[in-house]
């Protein structure tokens, strides 16, 4: 499912939106050499010939249609023959590890938070020279966000991601509850937990919600599915390279403390149906989860921002994108086929074969399920609200992971973090147990500077 899909019987965000980490993303911190290749740029080339494309192989629809991206541009001029690799999406990340950056191709795509790794380690180059201004004025701000180390372009998505809270509008009236119509309203922390006792009095045995239990939360699901409480509650996961006082301030402490008295209520949703057979009222999950819910629910699904801890309603986002091999001969060529792929057509095209929201302003603002009015629109007005990974304020919503060459230990040690408050454990100690071993690891490694 981000930019991944989402079995219900485990995280799999490559495959509709993109958070599909195969690869142990702790992994990746101990590959490479260690920043010894960055600062590496590809050869512009002649613009002509022949130039290899890896890509993860997920659902059979999104294959077909980058397949038909592929051939499509083959056949739309005379100078340049791409060449298609698909890799299992569950070897795909473990495959550009564990590869030599001089036998990557020209054109690769990669799981969002991984790319500052791969720069680190010497594995991709700047498009900004290759792929044309339109294209790169053309992505909207979060894509831009996501794909960018010290200024430079190094990966745009043509499809990104997002999160909500799903409801059954059916059971909301019923047992009375008022629920936001956007993000100008959403529930604040407070308003949300009202909500879930509420519920609780109407409901059999007092299960109100579904929080992707099954997935497990010392993973990739529990970075990027609860990670916005952090940035909600006036935190984040690294501020200036550190994690202290930042993921274990007051606030955030208390924003978990609150997580955590939630789970009386929390159906572990181990069939994956809870919210789709109308077990819980209430699910919080991403945009990949619209099409099932959709067809279960109908006119009684609604699409709601996550709650509010003070510093206004946030959203993870980011999901697979593309860039530019290394040791590319011809960046030339490379710039004109990311041209295409992320040209309206081939957008639209893979944004409907996986329904995510495009990573393109055009895409977006013309998509069926995303553009004004539509079913989706909460997802698009978060995209529209981007903060980036750092000073994040009351007026942004769509937050990216941290954009470092160790997110593999952030991501790793607030995930076990979480885990441990879901399963009782004391916040403020398993925060800060968390902050003190991701500052320990970045301080062994020069704070994963990028020269």
């Amino acid at each position: 499912m981000i930019a991944g899909t989402p079995r219900p019987s485990r995280y799999r965000p490559a495959a509709r939106t993109g958070l599909a980490l195969v690869l142990p993303l702790a992994a990746l911190a101990a590959c490479g050499g260690g920043g010894g290749g960055t600062g590496a740029s590809a050869e512009g080339g002649s613009g002509k010939g022949t130039i290899s494309v890896w890509a993860h192989q997920g659902q059979k629809s999104e294959a077909d249609a980058l397949q038909s991206a592929v051939k499509s541009f083959n056949s739309s001029q005379d100078e340049i023959k791409v060449e298609l690799k698909l890799i299992p999406d569950q070897d795909y990340t473990k495959t550009i590890t564990t590869t030599d950056a001089s036998k990557l191709p020209d054109v690769l795509e990669f799981d969002g938070p991984t790319m500052a790794n791969f720069v680190y380690n010497g594995k991709l180059a700047p498009m900004d020279e290759y792929v044309s201004t339109k294209t790169l004025a053309n992505a909207t701000e979060a894509s831009k966000a996501q794909g960018e180390v010290d200024g430079k372009q190094y990966g745009l998505g043509v499809y990104d991601s997002g999160l909500g809270v799903y409801g059954n509008k059916k059971l909301l009236d019923a047992a009375g509850v008022k629920y936001p119509k956007g993000l100008s309203d959403a529930w604040s922390a407070d308003e949300f937990t009202a909500a879930l006792k509420t519920l609780k009095a109407k409901d059999s045995d007092g299960k109100v919600l579904d929080l992707q239990e099954a997935n497990g939360y010392a993973t990739e699901w529990g970075t990027y599915g609860f990670s916005p409480i952090v940035w909600s509650a006036g935190g984040s996961l690294l501020e200036d390279g550190k994690a202290e006082g930042a993921v274990d301030s007051p606030a955030v402490v208390s924003a978990m403390k609150t997580f955590q008295s939630w789970k009386p209520y929390v159906d572990p949703n181990t069939d994956g149906n809870a919210f789709a057979k109308g077990r819980v009222p209430l699910s919080w999950v991403g945009h990949w989860m619209y099409p099932a819910y959709s067809e279960a629910l109908g006119d009684d699904l609604v699409v709601l921002p996550l709650p509010d801890f003070g510093n206004g309603p946030k959203t993870g986002q980011g999901s697979w994108a593309w860039g530019i091999g290394a040791n590319s001969k011809n960046g030339k060529a490379a710039g004109a086929f990311l041209d295409h792929l992320l040209a309206d057509d081939s957008v639209t095209a893979l944004t409907k074969a996986n329904g995510a929201p495009p990573a393109t302003t055009s895409a977006l603002a013309a998509s069926d399920l995303y553009k004004e009015g539509g079913p989706l629109q909460l997802f698009a007005d978060q995209l529209a609200k981007p903060c980036g990974d750092t000073r994040i304020n009351k007026s942004c919503v769509a937050v990216t992971r941290p954009v470092t060459a160790g997110y593999p230990v952030v991501t790793a040690k607030f995930s076990e973090a979480l885990s441990s408050i879901y399963g009782g454990a004391d916040p403020k100690t398993a925060l800060a147990k968390a902050a003190r071993a991701i500052d320990r690891d970045f301080s062994d490694n020069a704070g994963y500077e990028i020269p």
